[in-house]
């Protein structure tokens, strides 16, 4: 029964994260900028208090964690921070490294290399922080394509726009 219970717990903290997730990506999509500015606000304005209600919410399962465990845990994500305070500077590289983390801690044989430091120190920790540091992984991964996604429709529209005016200019 205990077992059951921080395994309930553990996917309601997984759940939360996905409905953050979710709100903040309604929130930016692209969808948005289509609808009128009085939907826009509505919209907005729900989500806020969607997300505000979803913080509310606390849920925490603690790792029982040896020493050597939690060094493992706070180098590792000390690496991955160090990553994601990276990004704003170049979103190529910072995409590219966050891929070679996620490929050592996957089983799969993952399509790019693999950071060989990363994987060793994910080893050192408890099995309960390797998943919580993949599923971190796996979602700055997504939000990163995501922002890809939005970006490059952003240029797109950039584009058609400055050629129909140079056409009009024509």
């Amino acid at each position: 029964r205990v077992e059951a219970f921080r395994d309930a717990a553990s996917a309601m903290e997984q759940e939360k994260e996905i409905l953050l997730e979710m709100i903040h990506n309604i929130q930016n999509s692209q969808d948005m900028r289509h609808i009128s500015e009085g939907e826009r606000e509505e919209l907005n304005l729900t989500a806020n208090r969607l997300m505000g209600r979803t913080l509310t919410v606390e849920v925490s399962v603690e790792t029982i964690r040896n020493a050597q465990q939690q060094e493992s845990l706070q180098h590792a994500t000390k690496m991955i921070d160090e990553i994601v305070n990276k990004l704003l500077d170049d979103l190529e590289d910072a995409k590219i490294r966050l891929m070679s983390l996620y490929g050592a801690c996957t089983s799969d044989v993952p399509a790019g290399p693999i950071d060989q430091k990363f994987q060793s120190v994910v080893i050192g920790c408890a099995i309960e922080d390797q998943k919580k540091i993949k599923r971190r992984l796996e979602t700055l991964l997504r939000n990163l394509e995501n922002s890809e996604k939005s970006i490059t429709l952003l240029e797109h529209q950039k584009s058609s726009i400055r050629q129909s005016c140079n056409s009009k200019q024509d």
